[in-house]
């Protein structure tokens, strides 16, 4: 039988994790493409 307090601990450190993965600030903005300076190409 599983305890009580195994199952607690897992899920409230998966819980913590995904608390602190959406507080991040860099999740909403994505970083420029490195050709993004040059004119298309024709």
């Amino acid at each position: 039988m599983i305890d009580n307090f195994a199952l607690a601990v897992s899920h409230g450190l998966i819980l913590l994790a995904a608390w602190l993965l959406a507080r991040r600030d860099d999740l909403d903005t994505e970083p420029p493409p490195p050709d993004a300076g040059r004119p298309p190409r024709a």
